[in-house]
């Protein structure tokens, strides 16, 4: 907002006087908050600090002690420079002493050869000042335009920095609380520059202040959220000392992060969408890019050098779930609880929800232990009060980025197979669900489809044409190895209408079903056929759950 001595100096109502530096040529950067024309030589105690001093000299002292006092007087109190006209007092060159002393307090000095108005001065420089500060109060009414139509548009905090970013052409971070990267704009910087190493660069930098410039970061810092309710940090990454408008642009854009916050504290946090970023982009690329492996370090989740272990929540719903509750906000509590068993268990790890299940990819020392590591989180998640019970699926664990793509993937059909499971684990693995997980991993080839189709497709046509009950009599039949009896019971049916049944099963299908191949196929069928429908978008079955 204001100019520097360089500025001032090169007006041409001073130009005209013929400048010169003859000292403190390093200050001449420093800003000029006014002119003041002074011809005492005690000024210094009515001064605030920013002024630049125009003198003629007729009332300072020849003696050189006066002098250096009076330089250093004003140095103190903060004066921008001082200008000195030699015409009345001094002709050719101002007094070794003065000159010393300017110097050695690197306040600019400048002389002017020529007689000079310092009215016309006064005016120029003074008018410049109130015309910056006018354009200033004008671009902060922008500034708050701009980021009210923001708030009421309800904008994402992507759109909230990416205009922080081109008002002030400078890259913007928000942060936690805890110094995890939550969303970025790097104003065509390098990401992986202005991420790298992004917690242990940020732990250092505190200003004290909810606003305040850190200089030797090059951060202005601003916190986000309501007074005794803060949850993050805006840092606008300046290497020089910001001017007004970018503290009251970071200012108005923590109140839009704060405001969307509170509009959509239903929603996944933003500590969530920071990780189903991340997510993502691991799940969609075999190599994951440097910018990503930078972001997974900056939410405190190094994928180098770590052993890294998929895991996939789903929550099983049955029919003692409370109706009330749909899938999101199981899947939000889920996801929330599962971080919050990562933290207890001082594990380093990325959680988000998508539409089925919650994600996590752990990520943790070489020399830590899986199995226990695994143990605890589990024991902590199901211990916790959720709405439903979760079954969780563990991935294979490997050993770099560029295998997370797979423990992720594993972790998923595991998850999604087990819900099936009648046998009720703390953990599944891929060993625990065998044929399941297998038709889960192969659950989008057509063929394995159009198998189940061939197989089981005369029985569902009679089922739906005269309201038997055929398919589900296989399934019990197949569930209990052939085994009749039981079989019957578990149908709640007599084993006279049992039988009856099984035998229309045969007649339908053209097959025996005591031949082992013929009981096997049916049962692959049927799993094929149960996971199909469990996908399908029409169909009324809880997520989950079979036909029964």
């Amino acid at each position: 907002m204001y100019p520097t001595v360089a500025d001032v100096l090169a007006l041409p109502v001073l130009r005209q006087g013929h400048p010169r530096v003859v000292a403190g040529s390093a200050g001449l950067d420093r800003r000029v908050r006014w002119a003041h024309a002074a011809e005492v030589a005690d000024i210094a105690h009515l001064l605030r600090g920013g002024e630049l001093v125009l003198t003629t000299g007729v009332a300072l002292p020849d003696d050189a002690a006066a002098l250096s006092r009076y330089v250093t007087d004003l140095a103190e109190v903060g004066v921008s420079g001082v200008v000195i006209e030699l015409v009345r007092h001094w002709n050719d060159q101002l007094p070794r002493a003065l000159v010393s002393a300017a110097e050695e307090c690197g306040l600019p000095l400048v002389t002017l050869s020529r007689e000079t108005r310092y009215v016309a001065v006064t005016e120029a420089v003074n008018g410049m000042i109130v015309d910056a500060q006018v354009a200033e109060l004008r671009a902060a009414e922008r500034v708050h335009e701009t980021f009210t139509s923001l708030t009421v548009a309800g904008a994402e905090p992507s759109a909230v920095l990416a205009e922080v970013a081109r008002l002030t052409e400078q890259p913007v971070v928000l942060e936690t609380l805890e110094h995890e990267v939550l969303a970025y704009d790097t104003a065509g910087t390098d990401p992986g520059e202005l991420l790298t190493g992004w917690p242990a660069r940020s732990r250092v930098v505190q200003v004290g202040e909810r606003t305040g410039y850190h200089a030797a970061a090059g951060w202005l810092t601003t916190v986000v959220g309501a007074r005794g309710h803060d949850w993050g940090r805006l840092v606008l990454v300046c290497a020089e000392p910001p001017p007004r408008r970018y503290r009251v642009v970071a200012e108005r854009a923590a109140s839009a992060l704060a405001v969307h916050r509170l509009v959509t504290r239903d929603s996944d946090t933003l500590e969530r969408q920071a990780h189903r970023a991340v997510l993502v982009e691991l799940l969609n690329s075999p190599a994951p890019s440097a910018e990503i492996l930078a972001r997974a370090s900056a939410l405190a989740v190094p994928l180098t050098g770590r052993r890294l272990v998929g895991l996939a929540l789903r929550p099983r719903i049955t029919a003692t779930t409370r109706p009330s509750l749909s899938t999101p906000p199981l899947l939000r509590e889920l996801a929330e609880t599962t971080a919050l068993a990562a933290r207890r268990a001082k594990v380093s790890a990325l959680v988000s929800t998508d539409e089925t299940a919650v994600r996590a990819l752990l990520a943790l020392s070489l020399d830590a232990n899986v199995d226990a590591v695994l143990h605890r989180l589990a024991t902590d998640i199901h211990d916790a009060r959720l709405a439903a019970p979760a079954v969780l699926g563990v991935g294979t664990t490997v050993t770099g980025p560029a295998d997370a793509q797979r423990t992720l993937v594993e972790a998923a059909h595991v998850a999604a197979a087990a819900l099936d499971d009648a046998v009720h684990r703390p953990l599944h693995h891929l060993k625990d669900v065998r044929l399941r997980g297998l038709l889960h991993l192969l659950a989008d080839d057509e063929r394995v489809r159009a198998f189940a189709a061939r197989e089981l497709g005369p029985l569902l046509e009679r089922d739906a044409a005269s309201g038997s009950r055929l398919v589900s009599a296989l399934r019990h039949y197949c569930a209990h190895g052939g085994n009749k009896s039981a079989a019957a019971v578990a149908a709640h049916t007599s084993r006279t209408a049992y039988y009856q049944q099984l035998a229309r099963i045969e007649q339908v299908l053209g097959v025996r079903l005591e031949d082992p191949e013929s009981m096997l196929s049916l049962y692959v069928a049927l799993l094929a056929h149960d996971l199909s429908a469990a996908t399908r978008p029409s169909e009324e079955t809880p997520p989950g759950r079979g036909a029964q």
